[in-house]
């Protein structure tokens, strides 16, 4: 999986699902993607923040990519959002220090950056899996797609594979029969919480789920979820 910073709750349902999660950092960034975008919540509309990067070539890869000089004066305008919209939420005590150390992380590089949210999310979620980055493997990585993937869970020794449902068209399960690899896909079933009252709005970052629930509660969406084939 690419890395995403402070990704929606569907990204650590998977992290749960697994017993090793393979972190790209060695591929192409894509500008359009949410490897350094999210949104929050804000007068309970979806408020989409963007960590700035500096610019770089089309091919260049995640590894490569250093956040932008303004990085820092931008992470704390986005801090300042994030506490005038959740000040009055039931776990902002609890939760905006951890928020405030993820975008707060003295690095200049972007992987980095976001490859340290993510293990703090880990650790605070207590998910129990083995993070692995894909650099550290012994494949070969001008491999793409589905020959990587394939690459990947032969290299790791695994006997499954598991996607998010959205990839679904991107892999093909003849394939992986081929190579004894069970592939499966991961589908969220309906979740939703108490915003302030109003009507609920999904698919925000995982910010917007710490701000409203108890860790016991957050657990248990974790494992909320069906694998299909």
């Amino acid at each position: 999986m690419q890395p995403y910073f402070c990704a929606y709750l569907g990204y650590y349902q998977l992290m749960q699902a697994v017993d090793k999660f393979v972190i790209y950092d060695n591929v192409q960034y894509t500008k359009s993607g949410w490897i350094n975008r999210n949104r929050i919540l804000i007068n309970h509309r979806p408020y989409l923040f963007t960590i700035p990067v500096k610019h770089g070539h089309s091919k260049q890869k995640i590894i490569e990519f250093d956040l932008a000089s303004n990085s820092l004066v931008e992470r704390n305008l986005i801090l300042k959002r994030i506490a005038n919209a959740y000040r009055n939420a039931p776990y902002f005590t609890q939760t905006f220090p951890l928020v405030q150390r993820l975008f707060l992380r003295d690095t200049h590089n972007l992987f980095d950056f976001i490859y340290h949210s993510i293990v703090e999310l880990v650790k605070y979620l207590r998910i129990k899996t083995e993070i692995i980055i894909s650099s550290q493997l012994k494949i070969d990585h001008t491999t793409k797609a589905q020959e990587k993937v394939l690459a990947i869970c032969k290299q790791l020794n695994t006997d499954a594979y598991i996607n998010p449902i959205g990839g679904r068209q991107l892999y093909k399960k003849d394939t992986f029969r081929q190579s004894n690899i069970d592939l499966k896909f991961l589908q969220p079933k309906n979740i939703n919480y108490r915003q302030f009252g109003k009507e609920f709005v999904p698919s925000l970052s995982v910010i917007d789920v710490l701000m409203f629930n108890e860790l016991n509660k957050i657990h248990d969406f974790l494992n909320t979820y069906i694998l299909t084939e």
